[in-house]
């Protein structure tokens, strides 16, 4: 199993404990002897909104690195999605997204495929930055359906 994986299960466990965590970066790199950048990457990667999570950063002495799960209230957690699209989003992270709703039992398993099927590349047909634009006004407007 990679690091990054390995890294991501940790921090998981911690929040199935807990909806909040606090964690310091170079305990983190000291625990699994790596470099506090690796901890950056998987934060970074696994723990974005578009995710279910809120990612808060102190640096410093005495900084912190903060992550809460996002609770799942279906209107308003569907709603704070929305919000965290933005303009534009690739395919990886509209995927990421759907598989946070499925795993939140806001979607079903059919409605994931059918969707990322029509916000894949291969679906949009156009070069970027058109397409992830295209993308993320297809799925703000599915997303707005659900509401």
């Amino acid at each position: 199993m990679k690091l990054s994986n390995i890294i991501e299960e940790f921090i998981k466990e911690m929040l199935a404990e807990n909806r909040e965590v606090e964690l310091q970066r170079n305990e983190l790199a000291n625990r699994f002897n790596c470099v506090p950048s690796q901890i950056n990457y998987v934060i970074s990667t696994r723990f974005s909104p578009e995710r279910g999570y809120s990612v808060e950063s102190r640096r410093g002495g005495g900084g912190y690195i903060r992550i809460t799960r996002t609770a799942p209230e279906n209107e308003n957690y569907i709603l704070h999605i929305i919000e965290t699209i933005g303009n534009h989003i690739s395919a990886s992270s509209s995927t990421a997204v759907l598989q946070e709703l499925y795993n939140s039992d806001l979607i079903s398993h059919k409605e994931a495929k059918i969707i990322m099927a029509a916000l894949s590349d291969s679906s949009l047909i156009i070069q970027r930055p058109e397409r992830d634009i295209v993308r993320a006004k297809m799925l703000k407007n599915i997303l707005i359906n659900l509401v």
